[in-house]
């Protein structure tokens, strides 16, 4: 049974404390963004709507995993997998709203939700499923290669391939300048997550960090991730309606 919001959390339970702060973090930004969709051009409520919908959603989820957290003591990874599967393929998404006035298709927009949620799913089965013992490090070792697969794919795509080519097509310094932020997000901001998953038992640091304690830097990255991705996109948006209101 899950505990309601008020029940206190000890001091030093720093795991439980970050998910009840990416909570109200990412809760605020999604009513942040779905406000300000009133304040830019019509082209660009669906990337603020999408930026109010991952954060919306990670807060949901933050709540549950903050009561899950402190119910069970356990990391709650099924719930942080169901999570990423539904938010970070719109964190892709929000570079197919922004390339598609300079000519991005549909062809791209799934190529892109099918290598992220590629990505999600060896993950999962690789972290979930670990059998331990000796079997531990061949199989998180095979799991955690397919899914680099899917996140080499996309940051190939948005550093070099059709995304990056796309921005540099669409004319505006702003949204060169916002897709390559974006890009940055995807290189190091997502980069805990690997790092997260090589922390399990069999993986290649699991002898250097605590698995337990992972799940304060995947808070506290998650938020800055998420809020960073959609503070980005309205920025873009802001000052492209600002462009168009001034011609």
């Amino acid at each position: 049974m899950l505990l309601s919001i008020m029940e206190p959390i000890a001091p030093d339970n720093y795991v439980a404390f970050t998910f009840f702060l990416g909570y109200i973090a990412m809760f605020a930004a999604s009513i942040f963004f779905f406000v300000e969709r009133g304040s830019v051009d019509k082209k660009w409520k669906m990337s603020l709507l999408v930026s109010a919908l991952i954060t919306g959603i990670a807060a949901v989820h933050y709540y549950y995993m903050r009561d899950y957290n402190l119910a069970t003591g356990d990391s709650p990874t099924f719930f942080r997998y169901v999570d990423w599967i539904l938010t970070v393929p719109l964190m892709c998404v929000e570079f197919y709203l922004l390339t598609k006035l300079a000519g991005a298709t549909k062809k791209l927009l799934w190529k892109l939700i099918f290598a992220s949620t590629w990505m999600l799913v060896c993950g999962y089965i690789g972290e979930a499923f670990n059998p331990g013992g000796d079997a531990a490090t061949s199989h998180s070792v095979t799991w955690g290669i397919l899914s680099t697969v899917g996140y080499l794919y996309i940051l190939y795509t948005v550093w070099i391939g059709e995304v990056a080519l796309l921005a540099e097509k669409s004319n505006s310094e702003t949204i060169k300048k916002g897709v390559r932020s974006l890009a940055w997000f995807v290189l190091v901001g997502w980069a805990i997550y690997p790092i997260g998953y090589m922390c399990m038992d069999g993986g290649w640091l699991s002898s250097i960090m605590d698995p337990a304690s992972i799940d304060v830097w995947y808070n506290i990255a998650d938020a800055i991730n998420k809020i960073g991705f959609g503070l980005v996109v309205y920025t873009i948006a802001i000052s492209e309606s600002n462009k168009q209101l001034a011609n």
